[in-house]
């Protein structure tokens, strides 16, 4: 009797895994996750009408202002750039024809030159031909400052076309020789700046004769 019960308290102790499996939590009442297709099936909420509408409204509006900011941007952007440029061509102009004012005064020096050269003064005079020598080699000079600076001569010959951009008709005479509305005379010469007018030449037009 005395080794039954031995026997019997021997298959009684627990073992190593029953103890494990006992104190393991117990699955069966935990939630399972969502599988891929339950959770695509799931309806997502939806906006009433009115709101989806004001939505679409407040979407629209915000395109048109972007696209209305975008138009004043460009806008801006030309005209900066147009601000730009005319300020460097002002500039640039300043700097071409600085010399303008004293260019024009120069001309009244270089006209009494040339009258000077054109006197005819009787040979033998070697004190007057030593002057027209200083006359022509200043007037050389000019020539040559006139040249460095853009400063060009307008020169109308007889016989050449009117040009009311370049020449100033002084008066109209007959001439039977000179085609009408052209050159007969040229009375004073003109002057270019850089390619701008600084001074008309003076001309006499020809015009037809009465009768002709």
């Amino acid at each position: 009797m005395h080794l039954a019960g031995q026997i019997t308290c021997r298959h009684s102790k627990p073992t190593p895994e029953s103890s494990a499996a006992e104190n393991m939590p117990d699955m069966s009442d935990t939630p399972k996750p969502e599988s891929p297709e339950s959770a695509a099936t799931t309806e997502m909420p939806s906006l009433p009408p009115a709101d989806l509408e004001g939505l679409k409204a407040e979407v629209e509006a915000m395109r048109t202002q972007a696209a209305e900011n975008l138009d004043k941007f460009m806008r801006a952007k030309a005209e900066t750039e147009n601000i730009r440029r005319r300020a460097e061509t002002d500039v640039a102009s300043a700097h071409k024809f600085a010399i303008e004012r004293f260019a024009l005064e120069m001309l009244a020096v270089k006209d009494s030159l040339e009258r000077a050269r054109a006197v005819e003064i009787p040979e033998g005079s070697a004190a007057l031909d030593k002057m027209l020598e200083g006359v022509e080699l200043t007037i050389k000079l000019m020539d040559s400052i006139f040249q460095k600076f853009a400063l060009t001569e307008v020169s109308p010959a007889k016989g050449d076309r009117f040009d009311p951009e370049k020449h100033q008709a002084m008066s109209m005479q007959e001439s039977a020789e000179v085609p009408d509305q052209h050159v007969l005379m040229a009375l004073q010469k003109g002057y270019l700046l850089s390619g701008r007018l600084l001074r008309p030449a003076l001309v006499i037009v020809a015009k037809a004769a009465a009768g002709a």
